[in-house]
């Protein structure tokens, strides 16, 4: 098993498994999937548990995901806990998804991750209750919701605020960083959102996942995002955009001009990891394998060239 081809710094997202298995994957397979990913030269990878389920599944089975992923060589920066009800505009669907949030916190810290990660808020429109989680939240979709009934965004914006306020103090009492992806459907959906929701929730562990793909499709620029948020960054998922839909291609096949994107990472001294985030059903990859690997060569070329 090669697991020793790439740093420690480059990291396998878990869009990878999402890819293969779909949206979401079995958590009771999640073993095999640390196995696949460090197969393909990975030393760092990222896991994910999606929606209460999975969480739940995940965090009693923390210790022997911790036990596997140090056997298999590995270890994982950042565990993602995708709770979409945290940003509800339903008080009691907040206040069960922070229970949950800190059941991930746990798994988290039990894996030996340094932060956690979810989609920022979603827009408070009143979902149907069988809506399943997705990965993007289309506008297509978000169009066909209304407002709930007697929606007041003054009221909501302070209830939000002081939810992901209490997400960042839990998150601090494991010792981790909240990670916030900026993603379609999202109040984030790049840098002004981020740093406008920021200094509302005013609390210091609360970091940006810069997204390459998702903010070039949004048109933000990523060279001034990474300078504009670089205290506010240690994370970052890598892949490649056209410009004209959500997709998530392996760098090199999209528009991103990616010199002036590390050149502006140098710039700011970034330290932290970089995750290949390739794929998804929306991106329509047929060779998996091969745009992981290939992405991973790529990718840690520019980090021995511009991180180092």
């Amino acid at each position: 098993m090669n697991r020793t081809r790439y740093s420690d710094q480059l990291t396998c997202a878990y869009l990878y498994p999402i890819s293969k298995y779909g949206y979401p994957p079995d958590p009771k397979q999640t073993m095999s999937y640390i196995d696949e990913m460090c197969k393909l030269g990975f030393a760092s990878i990222e896991l994910e548990g999606i929606g209460f389920s999975n969480i739940e599944y995940l965090f009693t089975q923390r210790q022997a995901i911790a036990s596997h992923v140090g056997e298999s060589g590995c270890n994982v920066p950042v565990y993602c806990v995708v709770l979409p009800q945290l940003g509800s505009a339903d008080a009691a669907r907040r206040l069960q998804s922070l229970e949950f949030f800190e059941m991930g916190c746990e798994t988290a810290k039990a894996l030996g991750a340094k932060g956690v990660l979810d989609n920022g808020p979603l827009v408070p429109l009143e979902y149907p209750d069988n809506l399943p989680i997705m990965r993007h939240y289309s506008e297509n979709a978000a169009a066909s919701s209304g407002l709930p009934r007697g929606f007041d965004w003054d009221s909501y914006w302070d209830d939000l605020v002081t939810t992901f306020r209490k997400a960042c103090q839990i998150a601090e009492k494991y010792g981790l960083s909240y990670h916030l992806h900026p993603c379609e459907g999202s109040l984030i959906t790049g840098t002004d959102s981020f740093l406008n929701f920021s200094n509302a929730v005013n609390y210091h562990n609360l970091l940006f996942n810069l997204d390459t793909a998702n903010q070039f499709y949004r048109k933000d620029n990523l060279i001034l995002s990474v300078i504009r948020l670089a205290e506010k960054v240690n994370y970052i998922h890598i892949s490649d955009n056209s410009g004209s839909r959500v997709e998530h291609l392996a760098p090199g096949d999209g528009q991103i001009q990616w010199t002036g994107f590390f050149e502006a990472l140098q710039l700011t001294g970034f330290k932290g990891h970089l995750a290949i985030d390739v794929g998804g059903a929306e991106t329509g990859i047929t060779h998996l394998e091969e745009a992981y690997t290939r992405s991973a060569a790529w990718l840690q070329d520019k980090i021995d060239h511009y991180l180092s």
